[in-house]
């Protein structure tokens, strides 16, 4: 599933081509795209408006239109959007639902596995970037999201507090929760985690001063270096002008089970956490200790 860097790709290249264009017509044969709102509603609702910007929220793309909506966009596993001039040919294989704008030109939603998802909301709705942490509120993703951990506000202070208010959680499952930190998934937890030398499984309480602030270092770096390299591509993922990523070139421990680690040299090994695919070192990232047996 793509997260924070490429989503983030995908939305500056998505401001440069449909910011200032009027979309004319939407249309989907999908009709679960838009639910629990029937398409034909939504395509009513976006007929006219024009697109005044496009950014990121955690891992929607966020459409901004006049008058104060937003079309949030969860490209789920295999969604994408692909951009076409005036007179371009047929749709891709694949195209679920397709923008028409007044000048001629369209965009095309092309999701292979049918698991992304658009909501038209109130932009006010949307959590502000420098919010989130309550992960025991009930309510659509888009109103609780998390904190956004390139704001200035995700400090280590902040996230401190975060962890403090979470001591129970395995730290690994914590940094993925997107009503807490938002935008972080699978890939870049396993690579931070590497970076700061914490073993996934430590409780989030567990973590020492020193070692929050380490966490806090590598998520950033390693977000960073993901978006200058236009994220990762390991199956589907491609940007808006059909390009592939280039941080897979760079993981440290992500599919790398088996390998030498770059620091230490021991073989990175692979678990599952809570559903998902783990990867750390052994050496590097101390297990949490046992419990003693009464």
């Amino acid at each position: 599933m793509p997260e924070l860097p490429e989503v983030e790709t995908i939305a500056r290249q998505l401001a440069e081509l449909v910011t200032g264009r009027t979309i004319a017509a939407f249309a989907s044969d999908w009709q679960r795209l838009t639910e629990p709102e029937p398409v034909p509603l939504v395509a009513a609702r976006l007929a006219g408006r024009r697109i005044d910007a496009v950014g990121r929220r955690g891992k929607l793309v966020v459409f901004a239109l006049d008058g104060g909506d937003a079309l949030c966009t969860s490209l789920r596993m295999t969604g994408r959007f692909a951009f076409k001039e005036l007179g371009e040919a047929a749709p891709e294989r694949f195209t679920r639902a397709t923008f028409t704008f007044t000048d001629g030109t369209g965009l095309d939603f092309v999701d292979m596995r049918k698991l992304g998802r658009m909501i038209l909301v109130d932009s006010a709705e949307i959590a502000p970037a420098g919010g989130g942490g309550d992960l025991t509120l009930k309510a659509p993703l888009h109103l609780a999201m998390g904190r956004e951990p390139l704001e200035r506000s995700f400090t280590v202070a902040w996230l401190g507090g975060f962890l403090r208010r979470r001591r129970r959680a395995a730290i690994k499952p914590l940094l993925l929760d997107q009503r807490g930190i938002a935008g972080i998934g699978n890939i870049y937890a396993s690579e931070a985690l590497w970076r700061s030398r914490i073993h996934p499984l430590r409780s989030a309480g567990s973590l020492k001063p020193d070692e929050i602030a380490r966490l806090h270092e590598a998520i950033r770096w390693v977000l960073r270096k993901a978006i200058r390299l236009h994220g990762s591509t390991l199956r589907t993922y491609r940007d808006s002008n059909g390009r592939p990523g280039g941080m897979q070139h760079e993981f440290v421990v992500y599919d790398r089970a088996g390998e030498p680690c770059d620091r230490c040299g021991a073989s990175i090994k692979r678990t599952v956490i809570g559903g998902r695919s783990t990867y750390h070192c052994p050496r590097c990232q101390h297990p949490p200790r046992a419990r003693a047996t009464p």
